[in-house]
Formats: C-alpha cells, sequence, structure tokens
C-alpha cells in the first residue's frame, strides 16, 4: 500500500537531541573529551565574567560552537548560526535542546571577543594534551617541529608606506576602496605595513611564491602518535621558525630528541638545541654556505635517520589545518586573534586524531 504525502506538524515533541545522535557517532567521544577539558577551566571562567547582569553565553558553549566550525569548515558565524538553528548534531555537540532559539551571529561574535583577551584557547589545548599523556598516547623525549605561513584577511593594495608618503590621490578613485598602482614598487616590513592588518607581515614560501601579508605557525609534534604538543603563532620572520622551536622545545623538560627539515640547520639553532640537553636532528643542508652543522656524530645514529622519516608527519598537521581547518587564509585580523584561531584548530587536529587512537586502543 502505498503511503501518504500529507505533511502534518507536530505540535509537540518528546524525543531529545541526544536521543537523534547514533551511540558510535565520532563527536561522542570528541564531547566527551570537550566536557573534561572544559570542566577544569570552570574556575577560569569565574574570574571574567561578572556575577552581575543579564547572563551571556557560556562559555563553554562558545568554545562547542567554535570547534564545530573548525571540524566541519564552516566559513563564518553567520552560516554557523544558520545550521544551528536546524541540525540536531550540532545542537546536541554544543548542548542546546530542540527549542532553544539560536543566537544572533553578531551577539556570538561579541561574546567570543572575552576569549580572545584571555587566551583560553592555550588553556583548552593544555587540557586537552593532558588527556592525551594520561592515556600513554605521548612521547615526552622525541619531537618534530615545522612552522608554516598562514595568509592573512589583507591585501597587497592594503600594504603602505608607515610614514604616510604614498597616500592616495594620483592613483584614481575614491573611499577606502580606491584604486592603487603599486607594481615595480619595493616593499620591505621595514618600511611597509598593512592597513587592514598591522601585524601582518610580508613573506613568502620560496622565491617562485609571491609575498603575501601572513603571520607564522609553529607546530611541535610528539613523534610516538603524531599528536601537537605545542603550537604558537609568530610574526613572518626568517628567524621566527627557529626561535619558536626553542621556545616551545624549552618547555619540554625530559626531551631528548627534535626533528626538523633544512631550515633548522644553521650552527645558531643546533647549539641552541643542545644547550638545551637536545640532540638535534636536523635534515643536513650541504648546499648552504659554510657546511652543514650537522656531522657524522649525529647523521650515523638509527635514531636520526628514525627522526627524519617520521618528522615528515607534521605536514598532516599543517594539511589539516589548511583544508579542513580555517588557516590557509585567516578570516580574523590581529595577532591575538588570529594565534587564539590557530592554536584552538591545533586543538581540534588532536582531538580528532585522539578520537581515532582511542577507538583503535578500545578495539
Amino acid at each position: 500500500m502505498r503511503g501518504g504525502d500529507e505533511i502534518q506538524s507536530s505540535m509537540f515533541s518528546y524525543i531529545s537531541p541526544e536521543m537523534r545522535v547514533p551511540v558510535d557517532h565520532p563527536l561522542r567521544a570528541v564531547r566527551a573529551m570537550v566536557d573534561a577539558a572544559l570542566k577544569q577551566m570552570s574556575a577560569e571562567f569565574d574570574k571574567v565574567y561578572s556575577r552581575r547582569g543579564r547572563p551571556s553565553i557560556a562559555p563553554e558553549r562558545l568554545f562547542r560552537a567554535l570547534l564545530l566550525q573548525i571540524f566541519y569548515s564552516i566559513r563564518s558565524e553567520r552560516l554557523l548560526m544558520e545550521q544551528l538553528d536546524y541540525n540536531l548534531l550540532f545542537r546536541w555537540f554544543i548542548g542546546l535542546n530542540t527549542d532553544d532559539a539560536v543566537w544572533n551571529h553578531s551577539t556570538f561574535s561579541k561574546n567570543r571577543e572575552r576569549l580572545f583577551e584571555e587566551s583560553f584557547a592555550k588553556r583548552l589545548f593544555e587540557e586537552v594534551f593532558a588527556q592525551a599523556k594520561a592515556a600513554g598516547l605521548t612521547s615526552d623525549e622525541h619531537f618534530s617541529v615545522d612552522g608554516t605561513l598562514i595568509e592573512a584577511w589583507a591585501s597587497h593594495k592594503s600594504v603602505r608606506r608607515k610614514d604616510g608618503s604614498d597616500e592616495d590621490g594620483s592613483s584614481g578613485g575614491v573611499g577606502r576602496n580606491a584604486e592603487r598602482n603599486f607594481r615595480g614598487e619595493k616593499r620591505k616590513n621595514d618600511t611597509h605595513a598593512s592597513r587592514t592588518d598591522p601585524d601582518a607581515r610580508l613573506a613568502r614560501k620560496s622565491d617562485a611564491h609571491p609575498a603575501q601579508p601572513s603571520y607564522s605557525g609553529h607546530v611541535l609534534m610528539e613523534n610516538r602518535n603524531g599528536l601537537v604538543a605545542a603550537a604558537t603563532l609568530g610574526h613572518a620572520t626568517g628567524t621566527a621558525e627557529r626561535e619558536a622551536a626553542l621556545a616551545m622545545l624549552a618547555g619540554q623538560v625530559r626531551a631528548r630528541s627534535l626533528g626538523a627539515d633544512k631550515g633548522y640547520d644553521t650552527r645558531g639553532f643546533v647549539a641552541g638545541c643542545r644547550g638545551l640537553g637536545v640532540t638535534p636532528h636536523v635534515a643536513a643542508n650541504h648546499a648552504r654556505s659554510g657546511g652543514s652543522a650537522i656531522d657524522a656524530r649525529t647523521t650515523r645514529h638509527h635514531g636520526y635517520q628514525l627522526s627524519q622519516r617520521i618528522r615528515k608527519r607534521i605536514e598532516e598537521v599543517f594539511g589539516w589545518a589548511k583544508t579542513i581547518g580555517p588557516m590557509r587564509k585567516t578570516k580574523l585580523r590581529g595577532y591575538e586573534r588570529v594565534g587564539f584561531q590557530f592554536v584552538l584548530t591545533m586543538t581540534g587536529y588532536n582531538l580528532t586524531r585522539l578520537r581515532n587512537l582511542l577507538g583503535s586502543a578500545a578495539a
């Protein structure tokens, strides 16, 4: 018998979002880890919220929503709120009931600002990584390091001389989006800065790529399961990667080795690693002037070859952050906001890895 196609809306619903989400859905394990981490941060949240006035969006819900935005590659807060209005999975993950009203996108963005100012992303990252460490999934001795360029939310047209000598007037057009002919103009970070995002720096990956207003993201990866052990944002300079690597490495008191590519093969960086008691398993760059800073005393060991093989897995981190996450071209402006987004994206990567690793261990 053919079923009818009449549509009749129900007046009441007795099924909660919890019942709609399959018991084996990947987000269930992620939600449990996120809730445990946010519970540890509750006292810190209390310090930045007043005890009086109208209740704002709970910081726990803000973080869950921001993680969903990363997991599902949602490009804006407006689209996130649209999804949240009808997606029961999203409502369940954030902690909203079926009948709860969805926030206005501008209200959501304004509430998010408080988290930017307090750098809570790093605390969430640390709590999630602590769960991985407690489960015995991390190495505290052997690490790899690398950095990547993150294109800023600013165009070449916004890059002007700091002294104001190239103001508009001769290029034609009016208004904030006036025409500008910068072809053939020599630009340096010492003399030029973006008006859109002054914290960004002109940088390029190689001579074959054009210079773009950018930031530099840095990751320290533990070698056992490829989890991110530390993440930080820096200004895009020629020495940023090596400086950030030493700073992150200093926080790993038991570190014994550090794998890295040829860009880290400098005498200063190698000496800095050895000064921390860490063996620098850096790829030898024999083409550099003065020769490589690494010699056979390091390269002859099996551990060096193993580090060189494993360190390439760090590219998976950056690949995930730029294809699934929002780090190919950030839509936030300012060093603090982009840093928040970068560390939170690395937290999202660890959560997806942990879900797979813990699922494999259970099986």
